[in-house]
């Protein structure tokens, strides 16, 4: 039986905006348990997504909210759950949830835009691997500081890299780098796969995929026929940037791999020296594109000398300053991306045991 506390407190969470999902803690099924203790209540929250720089703010603003009730204790944890990818694959040993990070067009920031989300996502408490699916381009291995080859302990499965504690998998690792990759579709898109699957990644969150720009076979492999939970879209404001980003957004629709959300990334420039703002890619076209194809625009990301220097030295701004602005921004970006993951449909295909039929002799 519950206290007369207990049912007040969790009438009040009930009304409570919990600030990631925009819902109120009890709605977004993120209260565990409240219980009352020796006159204290205790509070149980258990978040969907990584959110670890916002942990005192939450437990602040929770145990004033019931302050009036009675002392309070508030505990916070994280649970990560797979979630359902498209149908008929099984999602990948060892990763919860795939995010691929694609653009359409080339130089729009993708890759630093991956680097900087799977490192976010990493700060922010979940375990993160990050993927350069770019066979012809990988630039994965110089924008997180990593260099050498991968090594297997089975002689089957390679083992990830680590790069300030993400778990990284590149073709760059595998073939000397200025060697031109010179493949033709079916080679390149056999050896993503082997890249993927033949990874021995370790108990993964999220596993964070950057995508080659384009809609051809590479993305179009990785969209059906590996388990993908949500793609996210990144574009500058410029129109002929956004063309090729709507192609993307339309290849991801028609193979059901759910969209994220869609980030613009050199969105605005400001002078170092006398710090005037100035929209060189134009304002605003990514929260247009989003509002009509509906997706959820997730925010704008700066034009600065400081991130491109930082990226190129692998040490990109998450890692460089961490607690710069940059790096709140895009683990403002990671936590949005996170939430959006953790209100898909939960993966059920694992939990049923797999069938088989035998003929008796």
């Amino acid at each position: 039986m519950n206290t007369a506390r207990e049912l007040a407190a969790q009438k009040l969470l009930s009304e409570l905006i919990e600030p990631g999902t925009g819902q109120s803690w009890v709605a977004s099924k993120q209260v565990l348990k409240v219980a009352e203790v020796d006159s204290v209540l205790r509070v149980d929250l258990a978040l969907s997504y990584p959110a670890a720089s916002q942990h005192a703010a939450m437990k602040a603003e929770v145990s004033q909210a019931l302050a009036e009730l009675a002392p309070v204790q508030v505990q916070i944890t994280q649970r990560i759950v797979a979630h359902a990818v498209q149908r008929g694959l099984q999602p990948l040993p060892g990763v919860k949830n795939l995010i691929a990070v694609a653009s359409g067009k080339g130089g729009v920031g993708k890759s630093t835009t991956a680097a900087n989300l799977a490192l976010a996502l990493q700060a922010e408490g979940a375990r993160v691997g990050l993927l350069d699916a770019d066979i012809y381009g990988p630039s994965v291995p110089m924008m997180m500081g990593v260099s050498g080859r991968p090594q297997s302990d089975d002689g089957k499965t390679m083992q990830p890299l680590m790069g300030h504690g993400v778990q990284v998998m590149s073709i760059g690792f595998l073939v000397p780098e200025d060697q031109a990759m010179i493949w033709r579709g079916p080679m390149a898109t056999g050896a993503l796969e082997q890249l993927l699957r033949q990874t021995a990644w370790d108990d993964l969150d999220y596993l964070v995929v950057d995508l080659p720009p384009g809609t051809g076979d590479i993305q179009l492999t990785l969209a059906q026929r590996v388990p993908v939970t949500g793609a996210l879209i990144v574009s500058t404001p410029q129109d002929i940037a956004l063309i090729d980003a709507k192609k993307a957004v339309r290849m991801f629709e028609k193979v059901g791999v759910p969209m994220l959300g869609l980030v613009e990334n050199m969105a605005v420039f400001c002078c170092p020296n006398c710090g005037h703002a100035e929209h060189i890619f134009g304002a605003d076209g990514g929260k247009a594109m989003a509002a009509q194809f509906g997706l959820s625009y997730l925010g704008a990301l700066p034009l600065m000398r400081s991130i491109r220097e930082q990226s190129d030295a692998g040490t990109p701004p998450v890692v460089a300053e961490p607690e710069g602005t940059v790096a709140g921004l895009y683990k403002a970006l990671a936590r949005q991306v996170a939430v959006a993951v953790g209100q898909l449909g939960k993966d059920y295909a694992s939990k049923f045991p797999t069938i088989t039929i035998s003929k008796s002799t």
